[in-house]
């Protein structure tokens, strides 16, 4: 079996819900509530993953707390000029 996103017309929804209950032996509708929170969770949970494994290997580094800290301070006194 798969699973699909499908967008479906507001004015549309009653007919393709008769189309799926004339077809129930072969498709089931399910409400993911992930995308029903965030319609981008899969695609950011992936890039997070991706970012994840980026670390990991060493290909991105990250900076430490302290570096941060103090380049978003160099920023803020930087705007203040």
């Amino acid at each position: 079996m798969k699973t699909i996103a499908v967008q479906i017309q507001d004015n549309y929804i009653k007919h393709f819900i008769n189309y799926v209950n004339t077809h129930s032996e072969n498709i089931s509708i399910v409400k993911d509530p992930n995308l029903e929170l965030d319609p981008y969770f899969y695609e950011r949970q992936k890039q997070l993953q991706q970012d994840i494994d980026d670390i990991d290997s060493g290909r991105v580094n990250m900076i430490s707390n302290e570096d941060f800290w103090n380049d978003i301070d160099n920023f803020t006194l930087d705007l203040q000029k």
